[in-house]
């Protein structure tokens, strides 16, 4: 009988391992500078355009009062991830630390709400890549499909050449887009005038103010457009099994582009408006050159540079955002949540399915909504709803798991992270504040999805996959302590 049992436990073993070694990664690709460069890039679109649709949502104020609550969530919820990055070094970063402390279900439902978060938001950069596009007037080109079919076409090719490509070309493209941004600071201080932050004419609701020109609900919808300011930093473990050395790169990585990102966030959120108006940027595709062309009253040689550099920092953060989908799939693929085909990596060691699925539904929601606005607020229920799940993961960990071993600890400790839980429950609401229907429909995708998991997918979990290694070597040490 223990013979019988034990032929059985090696097949299985055998098995395990031939069905991870067509669903690896490359390994040591990155370091710590490579990844604050990946998480800057992530979100350095959101500097470029997006986050200025907020001042139509809840004036210079409410959008003010966004920037703030939402970079404290962020800056908290880093610390967080920062220790569990440290701690559970694998591919599947959020979906891997929620399935530790929340079980199969929080990871999964951890998983599929980043997942959602990482689909969309290239759909919506997509937009206002074709906007910076039409405003540069080349070859006629409008914000229309074909600059969003192109777009996907070559950065999803580009992936697929393989990981150090991609980081090394990423690095490279967000450094322009760091350079644009700085010389926005620098041409548009000497038009600053802060008059010109609340020239929006209030609503008339009871508490519309000229700082608040939509009231208290304005400020509160405006959050979803000041997460758009940071939107997708937390991507940076994604990266873990590509890394060097993740228990010191990852901690240390996160923190720098969380710094860089609060910087520039409230550098254009304060010159961009003070020197253009807030009315006029409430309705910008691309808010950034159209500024120095109202500050300088026409076009010049420094408009033209930050619209052709806005436009590399669009694709910053739509080329890195397609490789954290891709890794995110590709990870709750692998370990049996969803198809097991859509992991499968190629002699590149890319996951190519994982690349070209999310990338050819984000095109079509592009290409038929046109609304970026909308995409924006898509993504961003997505986001907090892992946002709230990886908080309360760091929180559950904690107290679960103290002797877990940790390369980096939370200043803080559950403190920290705790607000950041409180912060993005609200931003939660916020989206329904927003787009009531979106949100809800929304909401239904991400029902249905947990739906999957509970009738199909958690009887096929692989057990060899490291997330789900991770989850049981922790259970098996906690039955030998009881």
């Amino acid at each position: 009988m223990g013979t019988t049992v034990a032929s059985s436990d090696s097949a299985q073993l055998t098995d395990d391992k031939r069905y991870l070694q067509h669903r690896q990664l490359k390994r040591g690709a990155a370091g710590w500078i490579l990844l604050a460069g990946l998480g800057v890039a992530y979100v350095i679109s959101g500097d470029f355009a997006g986050w200025n649709l907020g001042l139509a949502q809840g004036g210079w104020g409410g959008l003010l009062i966004a920037f703030v609550l939402m970079g404290v969530m962020y800056t908290c919820m880093a610390f967080g991830l920062a220790e569990l990055s440290s701690a559970l070094p694998a591919t599947g970063a959020g979906y891997g630390f929620a399935r530790r402390a929340l079980g199969p279900l929080g990871g999964f439902a951890t998983g599929m709400a980043v997942l959602i978060e990482y689909a969309v938001a290239p759909a919506a950069i997509a937009i206002f890549i074709g906007g910076y596009v039409e405003a540069l007037g080349l070859f006629g080109l409008t914000n229309s499909w074909p600059v969003y079919l192109v777009t996907y076409a070559v950065f999803v090719g580009i992936h697929l050449r393989g990981v150090g490509e991609a980081l090394k070309m990423i690095f490279g493209i967000t450094a322009v887009a760091v350079v644009a941004l700085a010389a926005v600071v620098v041409g548009l201080i000497p038009h600053f005038n802060a008059q010109n932050l609340f020239d929006i004419v209030p609503d008339g609701s009871p508490t519309s103010s000229a700082f608040l020109p939509m009231g208290i609900s304005g400020a509160v919808g405006a959050l979803v457009y000041g997460i758009w300011f940071f939107l997708a930093v937390e991507g940076v473990p994604l990266a873990a099994e590509e890394t060097a050395n993740p228990k010191k790169d990852m901690p240390r990585g996160i923190m720098v582009a969380v710094v860089i990102l609060v910087v520039f966030g409230a550098l254009m959120l304060v010159l961009v408006p003070g020197a253009a108006g807030s009315a006029a940027m409430s309705e910008s595709d691309n808010p950034l050159p159209e500024a120095l062309r109202l500050a300088y009253g026409g076009n010049t040689f420094l408009a033209d540079f930050v619209n052709y550099a806005g436009l590399a920092g669009l694709v910053a953060s739509f080329f890195s955002i397609i490789y954290a989908y891709s890794r995110q799939l590709f990870a709750l693929s692998r370990a049996g949540y969803l198809p097991k085909w859509l992991s499968l990596t190629g002699k590149r060691r890319t996951p190519y399915w994982a690349l070209i699925v999310p990338g050819s539904i984000g095109f079509l929601l592009a290409a038929v909504t046109g609304d970026g606005a909308l995409l924006i607020n898509i993504a961003v229920f997505g986001a907090t709803v892992s946002y709230v799940l990886l908080n309360l993961s760091h929180i559950v960990l904690r107290r679960k798991e103290p002797d877990l071993p940790r390369g980096y600890r939370t200043p803080g400790g559950v403190a920290t992270t705790s607000i950041a839980l409180v912060l993005a429950a609200v931003a939660v609401v916020a989206t329904f504040v927003v787009d009531v229907f979106a949100a809800s429909i929304t909401a239904a995708i991400f029902g249905a999805a947990l739906l999957y998991y509970w009738f199909y997918s958690r009887h096929r979990i692989v057990a060899g996959a490291p997330e789900e290694e991770f989850a049981q070597l922790a259970a098996a040490e906690a039955e030998l302590k009881s």
